[in-house]
């Protein structure tokens, strides 16, 4: 990355014609006329045999270069769109757990410092956001970023307008899906159409050309306004976008109510046969028309029915501070976490790297994506552009510790078991596993007392003692993951009941007097190890089924770490609850966001000393299902 500096500089020089040059390019003053156009051709000539490679922490594994970054100010929005969100709404993230105003232009000086040069705010509605202009005059300053964007509904467009042009506001995309008033409250379930209108006129008075203006487009609402949107642009310096109806959490999306690109294409080529395509941009995500002697012009978005991942340049932070690498995937990191955990610069470009490194060659087909969990779309922004699919609650994120790490494993699972059950038969495999499972220290012990409420008191200071066992005790005879022929295989659990399940594991580190006394003090330098450990014991229990391949995933309702710090052994004691309703039990959560939390301490204190030890994993207490309950001896 040492050549981006060079690279920026010269980026500078060529928009400077009277600045004099320090990095080798020719130093004469340029002239008007031919001299000048000489002057710069020659600079521009230094520039790409001297242009640095582009951020490899921004490059994803299909050559896919990402130099534009969108990021959500709010979740809050001042409409109620039908395909954007519920009619009842969304539950929104607490104030505490949205990134703050310094850390939104932290991360963006880190992302355009690292190649970004385009940057849009969306929302929710940004333009809510009382510190919108002050945001935007912030990152005007960010030397590299050549464009400032915002995706608004145009509600406050015309007040605050003005402010942020002088601030450096460059481009303004605006949503509009109906130029019927009463169609658009119906639509929006608010008044305001009128105040639409005026901000776009306000856009256009001021200068900016084109005005984007943002058009969904739902069969058996609007696709008859097709003709009366593409009219605007006969003398109006508009780009009207029309954009396939696309699926979220609680829009009731349906294949039948989205009108294709070619459909609606068909449909003005039938009014303007004379409809010509206009050349786009590589990473240009609409399609763009023009009508012989219109001043703007018409555009559609295809993500539904051709999607353009193949040259897909964006990436997004959500409001509450998640990377995501695709629109309509389920796949976040939080950026947020790792801010407030005191992340170094280059260990947060080393989880921003392995996000987007593991970013998918496509995101899945229309009728996948309408089955997928993602977030609604206010909380991912307010309008456009492409993903990999989200969790409905906006404070769990898909995480995955060997990704975020940068670390691929040597060797996968698969392979391993491969490897262990190649040319074993079924009963010696059964028989070795019984013989562990016989000996004294590895044996369950089960009652069936339904009313244990070991979970309630399981971070109570007098928890560590292990419970005595009640009721009969139970052992498995056979294993469960396997099938009649040996093969590891993942239990059905479509047939049970559900029922209120909870588990209690713990680990304890002995991390040695000197590693003991700074994370007592709080005085290591990577930053709190018991918040951090904390924290990856929580992440961990929730993606528990990403990690253990034949573990069915679990709607945790409740996760909770404890650490608790053992001066007489220099230890931490961790203790990790999880709870849930459903068809499967929660051990296997409970026991990962334990290990997690005890390795997430290990790294945070490797750099003091290499002689720690991890022990003591285990599950000391389940409740719920089948095979009744279990309280460690």
């Amino acid at each position: 990355m040492a050549a981006q500096p060079l690279s920026r500089m010269l980026r500078r020089l060529l928009r400077s014609s009277a600045r004099s040059c320090s990095s080798g390019a020719p130093v004469t003053q340029p002239r008007l006329g031919e001299g000048l156009i000489e002057e710069l051709s020659r600079r521009r000539q230094f520039l790409r045999e001297h242009a640095a490679p582009f951020s490899a922490f921004l490059t994803d594994s299909f050559g896919r270069q990402h130099s534009y970054l969108r990021i959500s100010l709010t979740e809050k929005c001042n409409l109620r769109c039908q395909y954007c969100m519920p009619e009842e709404g969304v539950p929104l993230t607490p104030k505490a757990n949205l990134l703050t105003t310094e850390e939104i232009l932290t991360l963006a000086r880190l992302f355009v410092k690292e190649g970004i040069d385009k940057i849009r705010l969306t929302g929710g509605e940004p333009l809510i956001r009382p510190d919108v202009v002050d945001i935007v005059a912030q990152l005007q300053r960010l030397e590299g970023l050549r464009t400032i964007g915002v995706t608004t509904n145009g509600i406050n467009l015309t007040r605050l307008l003005p402010q942020l042009q002088k601030a450096g506001l460059s481009a303004i995309n605006i949503s509009l899906d109906t130029l019927v008033p009463a169609k658009f409250e119906f639509i929006v379930r608010r008044k305001g159409f009128h105040k639409v209108m005026e901000g776009i006129h306000k856009a256009i008075e001021l200068g900016y050309n084109p005005v984007k203006v943002n058009c969904v487009v739902m069969r058996g609402l609007n696709e008859d306004e097709l003709l009366d949107f593409a009219a605007l642009t006969e003398g109006l310096p508009l780009d009207v976008r029309f954009i396939e109806y696309m699926p979220f959490d609680g829009n009731k999306w349906n294949f039948k109510k989205m009108v294709s690109y070619k459909e609606m294409l068909d449909t003005i080529r039938q009014q303007w046969p004379e409809l010509e395509k206009l050349p786009e941009e590589e990473s240009s995500t609409a399609k763009a028309f023009k009508i012989p002697g219109f001043q703007g012009q018409i555009s559609f978005i295809t993500s539904m029915s051709e999607h353009f991942c193949g040259t897909c340049n964006r990436l997004r932070i959500t409001a509450d501070g998640n990377l995501k690498v695709c629109l309509f995937g389920n796949s976040e990191v939080s950026l947020r976490d790792h801010l407030r955990a005191g992340a170094s610069e280059q260990e947060l470009l080393r989880i921003i790297g392995a996000a987007v490194g593991r970013k998918k060659r496509q995101h899945a087909g229309m009728f996948s994506i309408s089955q997928m969990k993602n977030r609604p779309m206010i909380l991912i922004e307010l309008f456009l552009m492409f993903h990999d699919s989200p969790p409905a609650n906006p404070s769990i994120s898909s995480w995955d510790p060997l990704h975020v790490q940068g670390l691929r494993p040597r060797m996968s699972f698969s392979s391993q078991m491969v490897t262990l059950w190649k040319g074993c038969r079924v009963p010696q495999a059964l028989l070795l596993a019984q013989q562990r499972l016989g000996s004294g220290c590895f044996q369950r012990h089960y009652t069936s007392r339904a009313d244990s409420d070991a979970n309630s008191k399981c971070l109570s200071p007098g928890s560590w003692a292990p419970a005595a066992p009640s009721g009969p005790q139970l052992t498995s005879e056979q294993l469960t993951h396997v099938d009649s022929e040996g093969r590891a295989a993942m239990v059905d659990v479509g047939r049970k009941p559900d029922t209120e399940r909870a588990a209690v594991a713990s680990a304890v580190v002995l991390l040695g007097p000197v590693a003991f006394k700074l994370v007592q003090r709080n005085q290591l330098k990577k930053g709190d190890a018991l918040v951090v450990a904390q924290l990856a014991g929580i992440q961990a229990a929730k993606v528990t089924s990403q990690l253990i391949p034949l573990c069915h995933h679990v709607a945790l309702s409740h996760v909770q770490v404890q650490l608790e710090l053992d001066s007489t052994r220099h230890a931490v004691r961790i203790q990790a609850s999880c709870r849930a309703r459903g068809p499967t039990g929660v051990e296997m959560e409970a026991l990962t966001s334990a290990a997690v939390a005890a390795l997430s301490l290990y790294d945070m204190c490797k750099a003091v000393s290499r002689d720690i030890v991890l022990e003591e994993i285990k599950l000391i207490s389940k409740t719920g299902g089948q095979r009744g309950d279990f309280h460690r001896a």
